[in-house]
């Protein structure tokens, strides 16, 4: 009897639910694109299942992608923001020599990483990192530590600036042109430990810019303004990241080459690695919608309703990166298939 009570009760909730969002996606095949290209990792095809070999077969992109998933939000109390990330070009040599004398490290031999959930189960997710000074495990070196002391790291290259190098760590991947014509991708491998801290939150206390100008630009003409308090500035962030060589344009922590306005780094303690999601932004200029996969992490990157958006390579993925700071929504797509 009570089913039948409850029964239209339920369909008016789950109907109020699933009006709640008006999909406004511009290019569904662009999106299903991105959702296919995941699907060749494991996190992906964990999650989502035979809708990775759905995706291959269907003819209408759209229909796949609103038929085939339900939107669950996350947090819809919470405020979320979208930052953009991109792919850093920098200049170098593979001889330290004038004006390339900054090293792009590899992780050093003496830096020590512990799984603590190896241990302690709660602690899923958690590393230690230092290294070993006599028979205890201490803090690795920090920034400042790093610059004063010849690391017992393999060098990659060297670069010309210690500015576009600090961008490099906080974008995590990039490319390298070289003097002798070359180009190297670099991207992520380890980092000291440290926490990060932002440099741009940090010129904003001191006054130095005001909350409403902070952008990778302003921060970019201050250091040229200020180039003796350069230092000054960047080793208030105690965190280094150490870098490999890849063969490919920049990826991501999927392991996938990442594809520009399709990928986010996301807080993995929230959101899985591989998942599809939809977002809503808005700034005070612009709105936009689009679905997106969780594809990257970045040390800044915390929250549930925390995304950073890989916009690409380039002067103008540079300046829209270095601008974009939007009002965030998100939703996690789920399979329909599934409970």
């Amino acid at each position: 009897f009570m089913k039948y009570i409850l029964l239209p009760f339920l369909i008016l909730f789950f109907t109020s639910c699933s009006k709640e969002l008006h999909v406004k996606e511009k290019d569904y095949n662009s999106a299903l694109n991105s959702f296919i290209n995941s699907c060749q990792t494991k996190k992906t095809t964990d999650i989502y299942g035979n809708l990775c070999k759905k995706a291959k077969e269907t003819n209408n992109a759209e229909e796949f992608l609103l038929n085939n998933f339900k939107f669950e939000k996350l947090n819809p109390e919470e405020e979320g923001l979208l930052t953009a990330y991109y792919e850093a070009s920098l200049k170098g040599s593979l001889i330290k020599k004038e004006p390339y004398v900054y090293p792009i490290y590899k992780v050093p031999k003496d830096l020590i990483t512990v799984d603590l959930d190896d241990q302690y189960k709660s602690l899923k997710g958690k590393r230690l990192r230092g290294r070993l000074k006599g028979n205890k495990l201490v803090p690795y070196y920090e920034r400042a530590e790093v610059a004063n002391n010849k690391l017992d790291a393999d060098v990659i290259c060297y670069v010309d600036s210690k500015v576009d190098l600090f961008f490099l760590e906080v974008q995590g991947s990039g490319r390298v042109l070289l003097d002798n014509g070359e180009t190297l991708h670099v991207g992520y491998a380890n980092q000291n430990g440290h926490p990060y801290s932002s440099i741009g939150k940090y010129l904003v206390g001191l006054g130095e810019i005001s909350q409403e100008d902070i952008s990778l630009q302003s921060i970019s003409t201050w250091f040229q303004k200020n180039p003796s308090r350069v230092d000054e500035i960047l080793n208030h962030n105690k965190s280094v990241i150490f870098f490999q060589e890849k063969n490919h344009a920049s990826s991501g922590s999927l392991g996938i080459v990442l594809t520009p306005k399709r990928s986010i780094a996301v807080d993995t303690r929230y959101v899985k690695l591989g998942t599809m999601l939809y977002l809503k932004a808005k700034t005070d200029k612009d709105s936009f919608e689009r679905f997106v996969m969780a594809q990257d992490t970045g040390g800044a990157i915390k929250g549930k309703v925390r995304a950073d958006m890989f916009l690409g390579y380039g002067e103008e993925a540079m300046a829209e990166a270095g601008e974009l700071k939007a009002d965030l929504e998100l939703w996690v797509m789920l399979p329909k298939e599934e409970d």
